[in-house]
C-alpha cells in the first residue's frame, strides 16, 4: 500500500505476481458504497427505471429491480409478506416512487463514460465480519466458507442474534469460528449506524450525502485482510497507524503482519509495480511460453486475441497450440483483474481440434477466474471457437480513470489526465532525489499541465522541494504533448526523464 496527500494505491500480489491494482485520489470522489438522500428527477415507465439526483453531477440510474419493496420511503420495514429482492415479478415503478420524491439510495456502480452512477434502495452496510441489510430478511453465509458444519453453526448463530424484523445479514468469509460476543457487537454497531442514517435523513434536504464509503485503504483492510495474507506493507506512517488501530480492535492476531516500509527506494519500485501498471496501457501482454495476447477495448466489448508469437514448439503443432492456449487462459484472467476490465469480453483462442484440449483450457480459465472478486460468467467455446464472458465492474477501468480522449488524433487515442501527469512528475522527482547528487532540477511541461498545477496545487513546488530536498523549477513548453514532460538535472540541464519517469 502506498499513500500520499494526493493519492492512495493498493497492489495485490499472488505468488509474486501483481494481480490487482486499486487507486483513489483526493480530486476524485469515490461514490460506490456511499449512501445518499436522493431526489427523483424522472420516472420512466417504458424502461421501468428512474433517474435520481444525488448531487454528484450526473443523475443516478435506479431500476425497478433495485427498489426495496420491504421498506417504504421513510425507511420503515414492512411485513414479511412483501416481495423479496429475488422475486423478478415487480410492481410498476411508478406505483412506488414519484418525481420530486426524496429517497434513500446507495451507489453500486461508479459513473462510467457517459453513464451516471447505478443506484439501489436495497441498502447494505459492510462490517468486518457481517454485511447488514436493513431491508432484507435473508441470512446468507459466504460461499468461500465451505465447511458444512461451520456454515450451519454460523446460520444458527445469526438467526439467534437477529431480532424479529431486524433486517438481514450476510456472514463474511473472515467470520469462520466467529463467536457470539463478536457477532452481537458488530451487529449492534451496524444496526445503530442505520438508525443514525435515518435520523440524519430527517434533517437534510435532497440531494445530500448520508454516509460516505470508507477510504480505499480502510475498505481494503476491512474487506480483504485475513490470515490468507502473508503480510501487508505500507509506506505511509499515518496509514500504518490507522491500519494498526483497526486491526488491533478486530483481528489482533494479524497485527504483526502489517509492516511499515521505509526502504531506500519506493515501495512500488521495489516490487516493479509501477512498470507493471504501465504495461496495462499496452495492448500486448506476453505469455511464459513466448506467445502473447492482444487486448483491444471498444465501446461495445473487449476482444482478446491469442497468438503463438515466437513460440513454435518442436514437432507437434497441436501441442504447441494447446500449451499457448493454457498459458493464455491464466494470463487472460490475470489481465482482466489487473486492468479491471468489465462488460462483454470475447476471447479468440487459437483453434484446437481436440475437445479434450478445449475443455482443459476452459477449466484452466475458470480456476483462475475463481480468484477474482468480480462476478464473472463464462460460456463454452462457440462454433466459431470463441469464448464469451461477462465481468461485473463497479468502477471505471484503470485505463479510463487515468487517461482522457486525445483531442488531436481524431481517433481512439488517449492521453494521461492532468492529475495523472502531475503525480507522475512527483514520483519521478522522488526517484531522482534518491539516486542523483545534483539538487537543481528543471521540469519542462505542457502549458495546460502547468496551469493545472498553479490553479489546483499552488503549493506543489514548495511541497515537492521540501520532501525531495531538491531545488525544483517549472517551465512551460507548448511543443510538448499534453501528457509529456522532461526532467532536466543540474546546471547542464541533463535530460534524465527516461531514467526516472514511469507510472
Amino acid at each position: 500500500m502506498s499513500a500520499t496527500k494526493h493519492e492512495s494505491w493498493v497492489a495485490l500480489m499472488e505468488d509474486e505476481k501483481l494481480v490487482e491494482v486499486m487507486f483513489d485520489r483526493s480530486d476524485q470522489d469515490r461514490l460506490v458504497g456511499g449512501i445518499y438522500l436522493g431526489k427523483v428527477e424522472a420516472v420512466i415507465p417504458g424502461i421501468q427505471a428512474a433517474f435520481v439526483d444525488i448531487g454528484s453531477g450526473k443523475a443516478g440510474f435506479l431500476h425497478v429491480s433495485d427498489l426495496d419493496w420491504n421498506h417504504d420511503e421513510s425507511g420503515e420495514t414492512r411485513s414479511k409478506s412483501g416481495r423479496g429482492r429475488r422475486d423478478r415479478r415487480f410492481p410498476a415503478i411508478q406505483d412506488k416512487i414519484k418525481k420530486g420524491q426524496s429517497i434513500i439510495v446507495q451507489v453500486t456502480k461508479e459513473p462510467i463514460s457517459t453513464k451516471g452512477p447505478k443506484l439501489t434502495t436495497q441498502i447494505s452496510l459492510p462490517g468486518r465480519f457481517l454485511v447488514y441489510m436493513p431491508g432484507s430478511y435473508h441470512v446468507g453465509i459466504s460461499r468461500k466458507i465451505e465447511d458444512r458444519g461451520e456454515r450451519s453453526r454460523l446460520r444458527k448463530l445469526a438467526k439467534e442474534v437477529l431480532p424479529q424484523d431486524g433486517g438481514g445479514i450476510i456472514v463474511r468469509t473472515v467470520s469462520e469460528e466467529l463467536n457470539r460476543e463478536t457477532f452481537e457487537k458488530e451487529f449492534k454497531r451496524l444496526s445503530s449506524n442505520w438508525t443514525e442514517i435515518l435520523k440524519k435523513k430527517d434533517s437534510l434536504q435532497a440531494p445530500a450525502p448520508l454516509q460516505r464509503e470508507a477510504s480505499l485503504i480502510s475498505s481494503v483492510i476491512r474487506d480483504l485482510f485475513s490470515s490468507r495474507f502473508e503480510c501487508i506493507q505500507v509506506d505511509s506512517k499515518k496509514a500504518y497507524q490507522e491500519i494498526q488501530q483497526y486491526v488491533e480492535s478486530v483481528a489482533p492476531e494479524l497485527k504483526d503482519r502489517v509492516v511499515l516500509y521505509d526502504g531506500p527506494t519506493s515501495l512500488f519500485d521495489k516490487y516493479g509495480i509501477d512498470s507493471e501498471v504501465q504495461g496495462t496501457f499496452e495492448k500486448q501482454a506476453m505469455l511464459p511460453s513466448g506467445g502473447h495476447i492482444v487486448v483491444e477495448q471498444t465501446e461495445a466489448l473487449v476482444s482478446i486475441d491469442v497468438n503463438t508469437g515466437k513460440y513454435i514448439g518442436k514437432k507437434d503443432p497441436e501441442k504447441t497450440i494447446f500449451i499457448t492456449n493454457m498459458d493464455a487462459a491464466g494470463e487472460i484472467a490475470r489481465q482482466l483483474r489487473l486492468r479491471d476490465i468489465g462488460g462483454i469480453i470475447v476471447c479468440d483462442f487459437i483453434d484446437m481440434e481436440s475437445q479434450k484440449h478445449r475443455d482443459k483450457v476452459l477449466n484452466e480459465m475458470k480456476i483462475h477466474l475463481a480468484k477474482d472478486r468480480a462476478r464473472t460468467k463464462v460460456s463454452d467455446f462457440s462454433r466459431l471457437g470463441l469464448v464469451e464472458m461477462t465481468r461485473h465492474r463497479v468502477r471505471p477501468s484503470l485505463f479510463h480513470s487515468l487517461t482522457l480522449h486525445c483531442e488531436h488524433c481524431e481517433g481512439g487515442g488517449r492521453v494521461y489526465t492532468p492529475e495523472t501527469v502531475v503525480r507522475k512528475i512527483e514520483r519521478a522527482l522522488n526517484r531522482l532525489s534518491e539516486n542523483e547528487k545534483e539538487k537543481r532540477v528543471l521540469v519542462r511541461l505542457h502549458p495546460g499541465i502547468a496551469l493545472n498545477i498553479f490553479e489546483k496545487e499552488p503549493d506543489f513546488l514548495r511541497n515537492v522541494s521540501r520532501s525531495t530536498k531538491l531545488r525544483v523549477a517549472l517551465r512551460d513548453d507548448p511543443l510538448l504533448r499534453e501528457d509529456e514532460f522532461r526532467i532536466l538535472s543540474g546546471t547542464a540541464e541533463t535530460d534524465v526523464t527516461s531514467r526516472y519517469a514511469s507510472m
